[in-house]
């Protein structure tokens, strides 16, 4: 093998294994590219080994720990943020050992590295009541602030993750009865959400004024959320609105929220209003878009108010003879009493 064989196999990884043989969605291969990005300028910066000279032979569990815990230390990455630049080195590793058979030992040793533990987190949500003052703020007098309104509600109302909302094109609304929203998922898998109620009259009259605009390309296959260059919302772009009507909602005495509002917190408030509404937790997997019911259950395991119905609907009373009361025992009374002289 040349001297650039680390190269190769990271451009044969990329190119041919990701998108092609496992056909990983665009989200997921920018993960593992930011990875390998990191590293090189790791590598560049702090081993003073420039990305043309790396080589699959310098790659050894040392130089792999020294990267996470420069990701960890300095650049001051969660550890979740750590596990997952480790998952993608496994991932590109699994694929190298069986081309490069004569780096096997090292290359076993850097996919024995575990993950580290992560603490227990705790699911993060906004009240109904939250939720009605946070949809109170956007002027929808404005066309921005109509915009704005549509976002956060269908944000809501969908669970959307923030990249499915990025991704969504005016041919992914369909309004006729059943009114549904398709959504492109992890793993380019695609689901349909209903739209009810509001949600729906909102869309409507959004469309309407979304057609007015000449664009360029067929109405059905322009971007449904864009900002002012006509060009479709960024993550970054969705966050930032978000941000900016949960400052004002804050100034409403209810909006009583101590944590940083994402738009994964609206997913999850779509997610425990249903389990509170009695849904099984099946549906609302496939709701959510989650491949294993284990990841819906932190829902259940969130809910504290449906824990202490549940306790209540469960207790029962095993002792029911009254506790005597102590000061009209004349025993105690005047033992007390001598106790005290």
């Amino acid at each position: 093998m040349k001297m650039n064989d680390f190269a190769w196999h990271l451009s044969s990884f990329f190119t041919k294994y990701l998108s092609g043989e496992k056909n990983m969605s665009k989200n997921t291969i920018a993960s593992y590219r930011d990875t390998f990005r990191l590293f090189l300028f790791f590598c560049e910066e702090e081993k003073k080994i420039s990305p043309d000279r790396i080589t699959l032979s310098c790659l050894t569990k040392e130089l792999v720990m020294e990267y996470l815990d420069w990701l960890e230390k300095k650049r001051k990455c969660c550890i979740t943020t750590r596990n997952q630049r480790l998952s993608s080195i496994h991932g590109f590793l699994k694929y190298v050992q069986r081309q490069s058979p004569e780096n096997l030992f090292e290359i076993r040793r850097i996919l024995g590295i575990s993950s580290k533990k992560t603490p227990g987190t705790i699911v993060s949500y906004l009240t109904e009541e939250e939720l009605k003052i946070l949809f109170k703020q956007p002027d929808v007098k404005t066309k921005q602030g109509k915009r704005d309104l549509v976002l956060l509600t269908l944000m809501y109302d969908s669970a959307a993750r923030v990249a499915e909302l990025v991704d969504l094109k005016v041919k992914d609304i369909r309004l006729v009865s059943p009114a549904v929203v398709t959504l492109n998922g992890k793993g380019s898998k695609v689901r349909q959400v209903p739209i009810l109620g509001k949600t729906k009259e909102l869309l409507s009259g959004y469309l309407e004024e979304h057609k007015k605009y000449p664009w360029p390309v067929a109405i059905s296959d322009t971007p449904l959320f864009y900002n002012q260059k006509h060009q479709k919302l960024t993550r970054w772009g969705i966050s930032y609105i978000l941000d900016k009507y949960v400052k004002m909602a804050k100034e409403d005495t209810g909006f009583t929220v101590n944590f940083r509002v994402t738009p994964h917190v609206l997913r999850h408030a779509k997610a425990m209003g249903m389990l509170r509404a009695g849904i099984n937790l099946i549906y609302i997997r496939d709701f959510l878009g989650h491949s294993n019911i284990v990841t819906t259950e932190v829902y259940a395991r969130a809910d504290s108010e449906m824990k202490r119905k549940a306790l209540e609907e469960s207790y029962k009373d095993l002792y029911t003879d009254e506790m005597p009361k102590w000061e009209e025992d004349e025993n105690l009374m005047q033992w007390l009493h001598d106790l005290c002289k």
